[in-house]
């Protein structure tokens, strides 16, 4: 295996340290990008997790074209992340537990949320309400779809509605922000959980600090939309390392149980 460098120290660090490490720099605690397979892997039970909705994607129903086509664009996402879109829902187990899980990826058009990610935050929330179990979603996202127009931005109300439901039916939902959660999603689903966890130094805020620092023509703080920030305004309710995550859901997991 070769060795990797870290973004945040610049240290080299060996690919089979960095991966049984889970993805952070043993030198700076730096939490790097980790693919939604991969994030499922760590965090459930063996083998627990069937996904559902597999068969949902985007299309270029605008025949949208920017630098290259929607469509083509949508064809390297896919090859890219393996994926079909920018979420993977499912049935899971976390310690025998079981839970509808969502898991966004960065790495398909960096997580912005279009229509397809809105179907199926809809999918595992019905399935929640159904089977009444608790329901955690991972966010990952640069924010909305652009090249879904309005209807990329629709999707901030319907899944805001299908949240509204999960809390009509008392059932619990768990939101675990990782880097980065911006822009539409942080502006939905991602901020009206039950329990908002946080893993360290996520960018966690609606418009990143280089976006306001140009808008409002002035500086911001040094840790504006971090969410090390968030927790000292109570927008994070707790921040944890991606080496307790899964820990640290079970024992919410047993303390809502119905």
């Amino acid at each position: 295996m070769n060795d990797l460098e870290c973004r945040n120290c610049k240290k080299k660090i060996s690919e089979e340290k960095f991966m049984s490490n889970l993805w952070i720099c043993p030198f700076c605690g730096y939490h790097s990008y980790v693919s939604a397979r991969d994030r499922i892997q760590i965090t459930t039970d063996d083998n627990s997790f069937v996904e559902l909705g597999n068969s949902i994607h985007s299309v270029d129903f605008l025949n949208f074209y920017d630098i290259k086509p929607y469509s083509t664009k949508l064809k390297e996402a896919k090859l890219k992340s393996s994926l079909e879109d920018a979420i993977m829902v499912g049935k899971a187990k976390i310690k025998n537990c079981n839970i509808a899980l969502g898991v966004m990826d960065f790495s398909f058009i960096g997580g912005s949320m279009g229509s397809a990610i809105g179907e199926k935050i809809k999918i595992i929330t019905d399935y929640s309400i159904e089977k009444k179990v608790p329901l955690v979603i991972f966010c990952a996202s640069g924010g909305a779809r652009m090249q879904e127009g309005a209807m990329s931005l629709m999707q901030m109300a319907k899944t805001v509605s299908c949240i509204n439901r999960i809390r009509e039916n008392k059932i619990p939902y768990f939101c675990i922000v990782t880097n980065p959660t911006s822009g539409g999603v942080s502006a939905s689903f991602a901020t009206i959980a039950d329990i908002i966890i946080s893993e360290p130094g996520a960018l966690f805020c609606f418009a990143g600090p280089r976006v306001v620092k140009q808008t409002i023509k002035k500086s911001v703080p040094s840790d504006f939309g971090t969410s090390e920030r968030g927790l000292k305004n109570g927008q994070v309710d707790i921040i944890v390392s991606r080496n307790d995550i899964r820990d640290t859901i079970a024992k919410l997991l047993k303390l809502f149980k119905r």
